[in-house]
C-alpha cells in the first residue's frame, strides 16, 4: 500500500483501475483488505471500468495508531478521505462506507458536497441518526487482558473480529470511546447527491435502510435478504445494486 501525510497521521491507501473515481471507507475494526479486496469489491468495481480508491482508516491496518480519544471521531476522520483526494488531485468521486465507513462518508458529504458524486451508506441504515449504543463494553471488550473475560455477546463478536483482522486494540478502544459527532436529519437533508443505502434485513446494528433512505430527498433503499452485519458487507445482491446505481446518468 501506499502511503500520505493527513495532517501529519500517516494514511495507508490503495489506488488501482482507471476510469471514473470510487472511494471506499471500511467499517470498525475492519481495513482494506479484510472489508474491500477479500470481498471481492476490489475486483468488481475494476472489472466494471472503474478507478477504485481504499484507505485504511486512522487506528486500523497499515494507517497510523493513535491512542488519544481527541484523534479520532467520523468529522475528523473525514478530513482523511478529503485530503486523500487533494493527494490524488481527484476533485469528485462516487464514495461508498460500510458501517462507520457510512458515518465517515455522510460527515464527508455533508462538509465537502462538491467532493461527492454519489453516496452508498452500506451495513448503516436509521442507526446512522440514533447514534451508537453499546460502544462502553465493546470497548471493555478490546481492553481486556483476553477474550475469555469478554461475557457480552456483541462485545465478544467485536473483540473476535478485531483479533481476526490483527487489528491494535488499544487504538480501536481509542476510536470507539471517542466522542461520536452526531448526524442529525436535518443535515443528510442537505444532501444533494443521489444517495443508495443498503443494508442486510438481519442487521440490528445498522438497523432499517427504508428508514434512513426517508430522511434523504431521493435515496433509495435495499434490504439485503438473511443477511445480518457481518455478512451483508460481500453480498452478490449489494455488489449488483452499486453497480446499477453507479451506472445510472447523473
Amino acid at each position: 500500500m501506499q502511503k500520505f501525510s493527513s495532517d501529519g497521521v500517516e494514511i495507508a491507501y490503495l489506488d488501482e483501475g482507471s476510469g471514473v473515481p470510487v472511494l471506499l471507507i471500511h467499517g470498525f475494526a475492519s481495513n482494506v483488505a479484510t472489508n474491500w479486496i477479500d470481498t471481492g469489491w476490489f475486483n468488481t468495481l475494476t472489472d466494471a471500468g472503474y478507478r477504485v480508491i481504499a484507505y485504511d482508516n486512522r487506528g486500523h491496518g497499515h494507517s497510523a495508531k493513535l491512542y488519544d480519544l481527541e484523534a479520532y471521531g467520523a468529522p475528523i476522520m473525514a478530513e482523511d478521505a478529503r485530503r486523500l483526494l487533494d493527494h490524488l488531485g481527484i476533485e469528485s468521486a462516487h464514495v461508498i462506507g460500510y458501517s462507520m465507513g457510512a458515518r465517515i462518508a455522510a460527515f464527508l458529504a455533508i462538509a465537502h458536497p462538491r467532493r461527492v458524486k454519489s453516496l452508498v451508506f452500506g451495513g448503516l441504515g436509521v442507526n446512522m441518526v440514533r447514534g451508537v449504543a453499546g460502544t462502553g463494553p465493546v470497548a471493555h471488550a478490546l481492553e481486556a487482558a483476553s477474550i475469555d473475560d469478554v461475557t457480552n455477546a456483541t462485545a465478544r463478536t467485536f473483540r473476535t473480529f478485531a483479533e481476526q483482522t490483527k487489528s491494535d486494540l488499544k487504538a480501536l478502544a481509542a476510536c470507539i470511546r471517542s466522542s461520536r459527532a452526531p448526524i442529525t436529519a436535518e443535515a443528510l437533508a442537505t444532501l444533494s447527491c443521489p444517495v443508495l443505502v443498503v443494508v442486510g434485513e438481519r442487521d440490528v446494528i445498522g438497523g432499517s435502510p427504508q428508514g434512513l433512505a426517508a430522511l434523504i430527498p431521493g435515496a433509495r433503499a435495499v434490504a439485503l435478504p438473511g443477511r445480518d452485519h457481518m455478512k451483508a458487507v460481500g453480498d452478490r445482491g449489494f455488489k449488483q445494486a452499486v453497480l446499477d446505481f453507479l451506472a445510472e446518468p447523473a
